[in-house]
């Protein structure tokens, strides 16, 4: 890694891959802010019939399967081995952003409407709704920044390399939404899946899914923090619930 450090041509490497990074992040807010809130009815998807739910049902797998496989030990040691000239695990980080924000951006790009009929509230419970929508986008973007949103965003790698350091986590996040619950960005994410004022199957299928992947996939990050962590992660875990932000017990 010291290697991979010291050599100046990293910064246009860094900068590329921070600049990759970032425009694929917001490009998947986007396309996830305006998909949702439409039902998943802007996919490209050239799929229909049968075969139109089979495709979908393969986009919705994917990002969890790749989601969590990517932070397991062999998944980390592929990030680490992607960068070029030993920067891999430097940019562990940017690239696990990257590969995220295409994933998304696949989903709901290359989805193939199902359906053209779709259901919404009217009048105040529209409103409602949209409000509630943004709110839930709001909670998801605070709970990254107490997270760490260097390394939610895939800054952190980039980052480093540019400025020839090493990456450094900070601690396990504990304090503004963590207060409330272990897992307050799963909750958010799974806020924004069903409080959209636009309904369709396809939007139900997508939430129902990723939404059992809210709650389940956080499991295996437990995991790897007892292992970081330990004893500080066995008192926390002990002192907050675990999705619901109920707030400390």
């Amino acid at each position: 890694m010291a290697d991979a450090l010291s050599v100046p041509r990293n910064r246009a490497l860094a900068l590329g891959a921070g600049i990759l990074c970032h425009l694929s992040f917001l490009a998947a807010v986007g396309a996830m802010a305006a998909g949702i809130l439409t039902g998943l009815r802007i996919g490209r998807g050239p799929f229909t019939g049968a075969s139109a739910w089979i495709a979908n049902a393969l986009l919705i797998v994917q990002f969890p399967l790749v989601h969590s496989w990517l932070l397991s030990r062999p998944g980390t040691r592929l990030l680490a081995a992607l960068g070029p000239r030993g920067t891999g695990r430097i940019l562990a980080t940017t690239t696990f952003a990257t590969i995220s924000s295409l994933q998304i951006l696949a989903v709901v790009l290359g989805w193939s409407p199902t359906s053209l009929s779709s259901w919404q509230p009217h009048g105040f419970l529209y409103a409602a709704s949209c409000a509630a929508y943004a709110a839930s986008w709001l909670f998801l973007f605070q709970s990254m920044l107490d997270a760490n949103i260097f390394i939610q965003s895939g800054a952190l790698g980039w980052l480093a390399l540019f400025r020839g350091r090493v990456p450094d986590y900070g601690s396990m996040p504990e304090r503004g939404t963590f207060r409330l619950c272990r897992q307050p960005i799963y909750f958010a994410f799974a806020l924004v899946l069903w409080t959209a004022p636009v309904w369709t199957w396809d939007r139900f299928a997508l939430a129902t899914a990723w939404s059992v992947y809210c709650v389940a996939g956080p499991l295996l990050k437990e995991a790897r923090f007892l292992r970081i962590h330990g004893d500080r992660f066995r008192e926390y875990r002990r002192r907050h619930p675990y999705f619901l932000p109920l707030g400390p017990r």
